[in-house]
């Protein structure tokens, strides 16, 4: 095997990290009213030998929960020694949101939907601008870890832009049971970034101001194995988790106001016609079911159990595949990962399941 080469000083915002160093550096997001500065906080990790450069990022949207645990782990685990490449690692980017615990800025713009921003637009659109000019343009890899939204749970899965060779590639190392083939939605970081030609996963796992440990267990894992695919870091080379790729997904909704009470859950395979949930008065003097229009696997569900004729309920995904061997798949994935231990390392060696 040829011998690793070296790695060079990594420049970021002024700073200079040594190969083998790690470094704390403020992004300045914005000021608060009383003019007191709001920084976003990266963690560069410059590995000792030269390779990629990979950000993991959280928290876009600031209630997010899961990719923030995610990504503390991930710091606590890589040994800067015995790295290939730089890791720039983003626990929280939108920091107003995660002090209120909200999804949106305070101006009630979606960051993720503000890329690649401007220098002289809302708060919103300046941010995302700071953001994607003085990092995600920096990397060859992004990993942008989510969550549902307020009482919406997900199902582990990609979304990921397939018709990229090298984004397909990394979305089967990092091995959720399912691969949503999702198109590029316009103001995304993932759109924004693979226009450069920067792949991009978009993880989403869990609810909204949770912590869920398959969900973080999964994406802790998942993003070591993409670490290992690209080169980073060594690793046991082990037969790759399978995955599904979807190929197409649609949101059921509620026929009527009411009481929802589920009888499926995250994973579940569901024929059509088959009953998923009941609607009810509150009294209980009238009752609808809500029936699946076609064959699929349960990917995404409200958690809240009041409707209001319209919401989105149910996300099912539909496969080539037959539905049983998803299903299958993903009663594996959940067994795999439910017990995994992922308490950081202090070798720098990387422990996945086969």
């Amino acid at each position: 095997m040829a011998k690793a080469k070296k790695n060079q000083a990594f420049e970021f915002l002024g700073e200079l990290i040594a190969p083998g160093q790690r470094q704390v550096v403020e992004l300045e997001a914005a000021k608060l009213y009383t003019h007191s500065p709001l920084s976003i906080p990266v963690e560069i990790i410059n590995g000792q030998y030269a390779g990629p450069v990979l950000m993991v990022n959280a928290a876009i949207h600031g209630d997010e929960l899961n990719g923030v645990e995610v990504v503390r782990q991930l710091i606590n685990t890589i040994d800067a020694s015995k790295l290939r490449g730089t890791v720039i690692a983003v626990p929280i980017v939108n920091v107003f949101g995660f002090i209120h615990k909200s999804r949106y800025l305070p101006d009630r713009r979606d960051l993720n939907r503000c890329f690649p921003g401007s220098e002289k637009g809302s708060l919103a659109s300046r941010m995302a601008n700071t953001f994607f000019s003085q990092v995600a343009k920096r990397c060859d890899y992004i990993l942008d870890l989510h969550t549902g939204a307020i009482h919406r749970t997900n199902l582990p899965q990609l979304r990921a832009d397939l018709s990229n060779p090298e984004t397909l590639r990394i979305a089967q190392a990092f091995g959720t049971p399912v691969i949503v083939d999702s198109p590029l939605r316009d103001g995304s970081l993932r759109s924004e970034a693979e226009k450069l030609n920067i792949p991009v996963l978009t993880y989403e796992a869990g609810e909204a101001l949770r912590f869920e440990p398959i969900c973080i267990n999964a994406g802790f894992i998942g993003v070591q194995r993409v670490m290992q695919a690209i080169g980073m870091l060594r690793g046991r080379r082990k037969k790759l988790p399978e995955s599904v790729i979807a190929k197409s997904t649609s949101w059921l909704r509620a026929e009527s106001d009411g009481i929802l009470r589920t009888v499926v859950t995250l994973g579940d395979k569901v024929e059509a016609g088959q009953v998923l949930a009941y609607i009810s008065a509150p009294l209980g003097h009238s009752e609808i079911e809500l029936k699946a229009n076609k064959g699929g696997i349960v990917i995404g569900q409200q958690t809240l159990p009041l409707v209001n004729e319209g919401d989105a309920v149910f996300h099912l995904a539909y496969f080539k595949q037959d539905d049983q061997q998803v299903e299958q798949v993903v009663e594996e994935f959940i067994e795999e990962v439910a017990d995994v231990d992922v308490e950081p390392l202090t070798t720098g060696q990387i422990n996945t399941p086969t």
